[in-house]
C-alpha cells in the first residue's frame, strides 16, 4: 500500500475539497455529511477533526465536531466486570445506542439537526447535560475517537489513523495500556485499515502519511 507523506492541514484541506466536492442538494434536502475519525487514543484524533473543522470553515460549511469518548457508559456499567476489562472496553464502555439515537438520527436525512454533542463526563460520573447543538442542513458532522469502525455508523466519509503495534505502546498512558489487547483485537476483527476510506499512518505525529481517499 503506497503512503504519501503529508501535513495534518493539508490532509484536512483535501478531505474538505472532497467533502465538497461530493456533496448533494443538501439545503433542499434536509441533509448532511458525516464524517468518522477513527483511532486509538494515542493517535490523537483530535487533532485532525479539529483541522478538517478549520478547513471546512474556511469554506463557509457548518461544522460540530463530537468525540466519541464524550459518550461513555457510567462507570457501574463500564467496569461491571472489573476496571481492566479487554472484552468490556470493547463492547461496553461507549454508549453506541445514545451516538444513533442523539447524533446520527437527527442527521438523516430530513432529520432536525438538534445533536447532542456530549452525554457523561467520565470523571464526575453523571451526565453533561449540555444543551443541543443546532447543525444547520449542508453541516459536517466529524466524530473522532476509537472503535468507530464495525457500528455501521452511517458515514459519508471514513478516516482510520493507524500506528504500528511499538508506536501504540509507546504512546499510550502507562494507565491505558491494558487496552492494547483490545485493540490488536480490533484491527485483527474489524480490519480498520481497509475497512475506512483512508488510512493515516502516524508512527511520528509530526510527519503523517496517507493513502488519499481511495
Amino acid at each position: 500500500m503506497k503512503l504519501e507523506a503529508i501535513t495534518w492541514q493539508r490532509m484536512a484541506e483535501r478531505l474538505a475539497g472532497h467533502l465538497d466536492d461530493s456533496r448533494g442538494p443538501a439545503v433542499e434536502e434536509r441533509t448532511w455529511q458525516r464524517v468518522g475519525i477513527d483511532g486509538a487514543p494515542a493517535a490523537g484524533t483530535g487533532v485532525l477533526a479539529g483541522e478538517l473543522a478549520d478547513a471546512l470553515r474556511s469554506r463557509g460549511r457548518s461544522v460540530l465536531v463530537v468525540a466519541a469518548g464524550d459518550f461513555l457508559r457510567p462507570a457501574s456499567l463500564r467496569f461491571e466486570f472489573g476496571r481492566e476489562d479487554v472484552d468490556a472496553y470493547l463492547g461496553g464502555w461507549y454508549d453506541t445506542g445514545a451516538l444513533w439515537r442523539e447524533v446520527f438520527g437527527p442527521t438523516d436525512p430530513g432529520g432536525s439537526g438538534r445533536v447532542l454533542p456530549d452525554l457523561w463526563d467520565p470523571v464526575r460520573d453523571r451526565a453533561t447535560r449540555s444543551p443541543y447543538a443546532e447543525l444547520p442542513p449542508g453541516g459536517v458532522l466529524v466524530v473522532h475517537g476509537p472503535l468507530l469502525l464495525g457500528h455501521w455508523f452511517p458515514f459519508d466519509l471514513t478516516v482510520h489513523i493507524s500506528l504500528s503495534e511499538g508506536a501504540l505502546a509507546r504512546r499510550t498512558e502507562e494507565a491505558q495500556r491494558w487496552t492494547l489487547p483490545a485493540f490488536a483485537r480490533y484491527e485483527r476483527e474489524t480490519g480498520p485499515g481497509t475497512a475506512a476510506d483512508v488510512l493515516v499512518r502516524a508512527d511520528d505525529p509530526r510527519h503523517p502519511a496517507w493513502t488519499g481517499v481511495r
